[in-house]
């Protein structure tokens, strides 16, 4: 088995609790993907066909305004998480969003069709398919309820859990898009958690 075999198997085994048969079965139909940063993994206004396991990289899936140049970044995906417009993908309809790689990435993907088929041919894939579901709407009512309950800076900490050296990886003005600031407020943010950090080492 390949590095990236194993760590897809990994993965596998830890979100769904597959065997080692489940995985087997799986094997033939798991593609590898370099996307060069800048480059697409899936577009908007089209059908997304593939469900990715980000191996290498950071994605950002961004809405544009067909009638002007404005863009919204709404998630980031990195190593070890799925990646997919997921309501395009369950329901065949054109994408909303653009998927791009914010660095040269690589990915192990699976196509809806082959997916489908293993839901079809095994219990334990059918509950991963429930799990990846479940995940998805965690992702969407996560985020619906940030910007209803948190502040921008809890905000900025959440994300920063969930991708720890993003600040490195990205331009900055990708992050205040995504937390709906300005860069000089994200500035200021930055500074606020820097100094209360340093005063809690000094204390």
């Amino acid at each position: 088995m390949t590095e990236k075999n194993e760590i897809l198997a990994q993965h596998l085994r830890n979100f769904a609790a597959l065997t080692e048969k489940d995985i087997a079965d799986s094997q033939p139909f798991w593609k590898t993907r370099k996307i060069n940063r800048g480059d697409f993994f899936n577009m908007q206004s089209m059908v997304c066909n593939d469900l990715g396991l980000v191996i290498k990289g950071i994605f950002r899936i961004y809405y544009r305004d067909p009638n002007g140049v404005d863009e919204k970044n709404l998630f980031f995906f990195s190593e070890n998480q799925f990646v997919v417009s997921f309501r395009s993908f369950i329901s065949r309809n054109p994408c909303w969003y653009f998927i791009e790689a914010m660095e040269d990435a690589e990915v192990i993907f699976i196509s809806y069709h082959d997916l489908n088929s293993l839901y079809e041919r095994n219990l334990n894939w059918g509950k991963f398919g429930r799990l990846l579901a479940e995940t998805f709407f965690a992702y969407a009512q996560s985020r619906t309820e940030e910007f209803i309950f948190f502040s921008h800076e809890k905000r900025f900490l959440r994300l920063l859990e969930e991708h720890p050296n993003i600040v490195e990886r990205i331009p900055s003005y990708h992050i205040s898009s995504f937390l709906g600031i300005t860069n000089p407020s994200l500035s200021r943010i930055r500074k606020r958690i820097k100094d209360n950090e340093a005063a809690a080492l000094a204390s």
